[in-house]
């Protein structure tokens, strides 16, 4: 990726025949240098024609495919849904084609964090008290006891960085046996046994499908001092099992304040990627640094997730030209393939629309977004392929299936193991998540500025022409290490992260 100029317009690549309008032009402005006189008011981040494109010819930007004209275009002119028609191009999966071995930083020269060392040996970046809910019918009873542990009474416990609880809309009449069933099972179960958790009381009703003692056996939890399990109709109803829950809570708070930061390998760090509120400039700057700052993390043992299988559609084959192995790839491609019947007949992003938010920004269509969305993911090989929520185990970026929908996405990579998020967006996304923080990114610098309250890290200063992506990635691997070891991130002091516990809905609910 180049370094970007201070021009109006940037190009991606030599082949491109588009440019990317990287400040607002006015109709009719001149852009010496490329030959070209803007024939429409044009915002920031959206898509100029840089010659003359014929109608039904291939619109290339980072010299792929993004769609065909549907209309002759003249150089000059605005490239976007007005004019642009989505092309499904065949591409050879090539499956490994593009593997390049990892330069593998040795383990006594790895970055290193303040963590929470488990008994499992999985590392926690925060230290927090679990409340999870089998079934919708005890969510007001978990928030209840999450409640009470007010930050005054929480004052005793400093190294205990909150206690939350994690509702959920399902477990009631679910298809069971089922994939819905066994997602929402395995997304508890990543939870409940999550580095980032100290401590876990699971809440259920007592008649639902998704029975506390069942759902804990399948996912080989246990109770003990810092896991326990009730159910509202065997204890007593609702504000019986409030103060139960409380006492259970209370009784917690100091083994887990026991708990201290130690120094240990960025070979612990399990990152969620995510993206949204995506605009052009979220592929040219924050995409490709947040991936270089992943290269950076998998040289030092460590483990990306990327996630959104709808925002991968189109360009898969830049991930299956980099798995290790053909099975590897096939698995991608097997997800793909589930995702085209998941979707068919609806007006999904999958099929190629995108949303207002994207649009607005200057993405004109799912090949587009799906771009700049897996330039996240880096360079490095592509090691498995998981399904959604299943722990991940093995270093090096990994693949977890999921929707686009952000905190569908995140619930599913905290339940895989990822201990902490980078989220990058153009638009401005408010979001945040517990247990593991999540870090923002911004891919422009007004955007920044008008939301710096939320963002952490202004990855516009690429756009800007002020770093470079290598440099960008640095900065962020940096603020990683230090989010990882405590330092709060904007979304923690806002307090977000309450309700963004989203587990994937997919089956019958009767």
């Amino acid at each position: 990726m180049p370094v970007v100029d201070a021009s109006p317009l940037i190009r991606l690549h030599a082949s491109d025949n588009v440019l990317v309008v990287r400040q607002p032009l006015a109709l009719g402005q001149a852009l010496p240098g490329f030959g070209l006189r803007a024939k429409a008011q044009l915002p920031a981040g959206h898509k100029i024609a840089a010659r003359d494109i014929a109608a039904g010819e291939r619109v290339l930007k980072y010299n792929v495919v993004i769609g065909r004209a549907a209309r002759d275009i003249e150089a000059g002119e605005h490239v976007h849904g007005h004019n642009l028609d989505l092309a499904h191009e065949a591409h050879d999966p090539g499956f490994g084609l593009d593997v390049k071995p990892v330069d593998h930083v040795p383990e006594s020269a790895r970055a290193r964090f303040m963590g929470f060392v488990r008994p499992d040996g999985r590392v926690g970046t925060r230290n927090f008290i679990g409340i999870l809910s089998s079934v919708n019918c005890s969510a007001t009873v978990i928030h209840r006891i999450a409640a009470h542990f007010t930050p005054e009474r929480l004052a005793d416990y400093p190294n205990v960085d909150g206690v939350v609880a994690f509702a959920q809309t399902s477990g009631c009449g679910m298809s069971s046996p089922s994939e819905h069933f066994d997602l929402l099972r395995r997304t508890i179960g990543g939870y409940a046994s999550h580095p980032n958790l100290a401590g876990v009381l699971i809440v259920g009703l007592g008649c639902e499908r998704n029975q506390v003692a069942d759902l804990m056996a399948s996912q080989g939890l246990s109770e003990g001092p810092l896991m326990r399990g009730y159910v509202m109709q065997d204890v007593g109803g609702t504000r019986a099992t409030i103060a139960a829950g409380v006492a259970a809570v209370q009784a917690m708070l100091p083994l887990a304040n026991a708990a201290r930061r130690q120094p240990v390998s960025a070979a612990h760090l399990k990152v969620g990627l995510e993206c949204g509120g995506s605009d052009g400039f979220s592929g040219i700057g924050a995409n490709p640094a947040l991936g270089a700052a992943m290269d950076l993390l998998v040289r030092h043992g460590g483990t990306a997730i990327l996630s959104e299988t709808p925002e991968i559609h189109g360009v898969e084959f830049m991930l299956t030209r980099r798995a290790v192995s053909p099975a590897v790839g096939q698995k991608l491609l097997d997800r793909l393939a589930w995702w085209t019947e998941y979707t068919r007949g609806h007006q999904a992003q999958f099929n190629g629309v995108v949303g207002a938010g994207n649009q607005a920004g200057g993405l004109a269509n799912i090949v587009e977004k799906s771009l700049g969305s897996a330039m996240k993911g880096g360079t490095t090989p592509l090691v498995d392929v998981v399904r959604y929520a299943e722990r991940i185990d093995t270093p090096g970026l990994v693949f977890m299936d999921s929707p686009g929908y952000d905190p569908v996405a995140t619930t599913g990579q905290i339940a895989s193991g990822a201990n902490l998020i980078c989220f990058t967006t153009g638009r401005g996304s408010m979001f945040g998540s517990k247990p593991a923080p999540t870090i923002k990114l911004a891919s422009n610098t007004p955007m920044f500025q008008r939301l710096e309250e939320d963002m952490d890290i202004n990855c516009g200063l690429v756009i800007d022409g002020e770093l470079d992506i290598p440099r960008m990635g640095e900065r962020i691997f940096e603020h990683i290490l230090r989010t990882a070891s405590g330092e709060r991130t904007k979304s923690e002091q806002l307090g977000l992260g309450d309700h963004e516990f989203v587990p994937w809905h997919l089956g019958i609910v009767s």
